[in-house]
């Protein structure tokens, strides 16, 4: 099976250096690992949008069909 010189050298280098995967896992926690309760709610917007009244006018350009 390939297996191209850059994923050589990852797996190499973070068998020599495994505080690099500790390092990665606390870092992923961070920004990604987390549950529904501890991401914030989105908030709630203040208006909702509105149409702006020109959509029946647009025509696409010519040879834009």
């Amino acid at each position: 099976m390939y297996e191209s010189d850059l994923t050589k050298f990852m797996r190499e280098y973070l068998a020599r250096h495994p505080e690099e995967v500790e390092s990665q896992k606390a870092g992923r926690a961070i920004w990604w690992d987390k549950t529904a309760e501890t991401r914030a709610p989105l908030p709630a917007p203040a208006k909702a949008p509105r149409a702006g009244g020109n959509e029946a006018t647009f025509t696409a350009p010519p040879g834009n069909e």
